[in-house]
Parts: C-alpha cells; sequence; structure tokens
C-alpha cells in the first residue's frame, strides 16, 4: 500500500471518491468533506498546475491566481517529480476534447 506521510492511506475515502456519478455529486461530496478553505486551496493548486504545464511563467501565475510562490513551486516539483497523476489527468482532459 502506497504511504502518505507516515501514515497509510484510508482506502475507503479513494474509493468512495470513485464512485461519484458527475460533477455535481462531486462538488456536494468535498463541500461536505472539506472547509471552504481547503476546497479553495486544491482549487488554486490545480489551476496553477494547469497554468504550469501550459506553460505560463511564475509571475504571470502568482499574478492571475494569488497563489504564493512557495506554492507554485510545490505544484511545479510535484508536476516534474511528483508521481505522474496530473500530466495523465491533463493527457485524458486532451484526450475527451478531441
Amino acid at each position: 500500500m502506497v504511504k502518505i506521510g507516515k501514515k497509510e492511506k484510508n482506502e475507503e475515502l479513494y474509493q468512495a471518491i470513485l464512485l461519484l456519478k458527475d460533477p455535481e455529486e462531486c462538488y456536494a461530496f468535498f463541500q461536505d468533506l472539506c472547509t471552504v478553505s481547503e476546497l479553495r486551496a486544491m482549487e488554486q493548486r490545480f489551476e496553477v498546475a494547469e497554468l504550469l504545464n501550459d506553460g505560463m511563467i511564475y509571475n504571470e501565475i502568482l499574478e492571475r491566481t494569488g497563489a504564493s510562490s512557495a506554492t507554485i513551486s510545490r505544484v511545479n516539483r510535484s508536476l516534474s517529480y511528483g508521481t505522474g497523476a496530473y500530466a495523465r489527468l491533463f493527457a485524458r482532459r486532451k484526450e475527451q476534447e478531441k
């Protein structure tokens, strides 16, 4: 089992997310699960990842999103040295657009 930090992940949460049927269910679930600030932080990180993936530079991303340079750097590290999840997701989205 993959570990997140020092604790093993809770498989139940990830399996439950996969059962959500549409964006409305997904939004409602995450709204119940997370605080508004947690949701906004995740949304911001995802937007930063999209912009980095599109080749936008740090200063432009900072200005456009309001994300800190630390957040932008962290997301960039995930894109470059992470699990590849962002790349898989972006590739799937690109395929859907065709």
